[in-house]
């Protein structure tokens, strides 16, 4: 009866394995159709930065161009000063990105490892700032970045965002996720602040850290009306500017929409490539390795 209870069991397996191949092939056309829908703007983009400027009125619509255009891209390069603006929103972005890693780790290691009055409250009073539009915190900042001289300057792009709110959060609830024991063996073999912040806490987190800088990253490279508010001169301005000045300068002669798709597409670049360069790290397995 045991022999052929196994064997019973043993019948199973082909239609076990079977029923988990067909899940693991609708899971995976699932997420190939998806990765294609998402890919597909951006193709598009590249398609009509490669074709005349008719082309994206064209109907119906060619995807593959008859003749490809390469000039478009050079052509978007000189419209306009986009050396100095890729420059520009680069070094700001990133200064802002080691603002908010600097400010945020430390407020996440007081709000969890100090022990202090209103310590709670101080945490209620930080998430509090996520609930209000930063459209509406715009004015005084900008009266404050005036009366500080700041106007048209890399202060004025990067100070108003060296704390954020949310990374304070995010760092808070990653700092909480690594066991106590780690943190107390550190202190009993005589670590102090720093070497428990740098060598235990921050390691462990660095799938938060990584979220955290990608999401900055993407907000403030994308961003449009802060810099177009502080900013007088091509000096410190930074590509989102860039593109729109770009389509109302060539508008009053017709705008050269190969040429805008082209510049489109050299701006969005460093996205892509930020996002594969943060991608490794956003693995919660990570946050977990450390315990032994």
């Amino acid at each position: 009866m045991a022999a052929a209870a196994d064997g019973q069991a043993v019948g199973h397996l082909p239609a076990l394995t079977g029923a988990r191949v067909r899940r693991a092939l609708a899971a995976h056309a699932t997420l190939l159709a998806g990765a294609v829908l998402a890919a597909l703007p951006l193709l598009w983009l590249v398609s009509l930065s490669l074709q005349e400027p008719e082309a994206v009125f064209r109907y119906p619509p060619r995807f593959i161009p008859e003749r490809v255009l390469w000039t478009s891209y050079p052509a978007a390069w000189r419209a306009q000063p986009f050396a100095r603006m890729y420059i520009n929103s680069v070094v700001t972005t990133t200064l802002i990105i080691l603002g908010q890693i600097v400010t945020s780790s430390l407020a996440a290691y007081a709000l969890t490892q100090l022990r202090f009055r209103g310590r709670n409250l101080a945490f209620l009073v930080i998430i509090s700032t996520m609930m209000v539009p930063i459209q509406a915190t715009f004015i005084p900042a900008y009266i404050i970045v005036s009366r500080l001289h700041w106007v048209d300057t890399y202060w004025a792009l990067v100070m108003p965002f060296v704390a954020s709110g949310f990374g304070i959060f995010l760092m808070r609830q990653a700092f909480l996720v690594v066991p106590q024991t780690l943190v107390e063996a550190a202190r009993i073999d005589g670590a102090g602040h720093r070497v428990i912040l740098t060598r235990i806490l921050l390691p462990l987190a660095r799938p938060a850290l990584a979220t955290m800088a990608a999401l900055s990253f993407v907000f403030h490279y994308n961003d449009f009306f802060w810099p177009l508010i502080v900013t007088n001169s091509a000096r410190v301005r930074t590509l989102p500017i860039g593109l729109a000045t770009m389509i109302l300068t060539e508008g009053a002669h017709g705008t050269q929409w190969n040429q805008v798709m082209a510049a489109d597409v050299f701006v969005i670049a460093p996205i892509l490539v930020a996002f594969v360069f943060f991608q490794r790290y956003l693995s919660p397995t990570a946050l977990t390795s450390g315990v032994k």
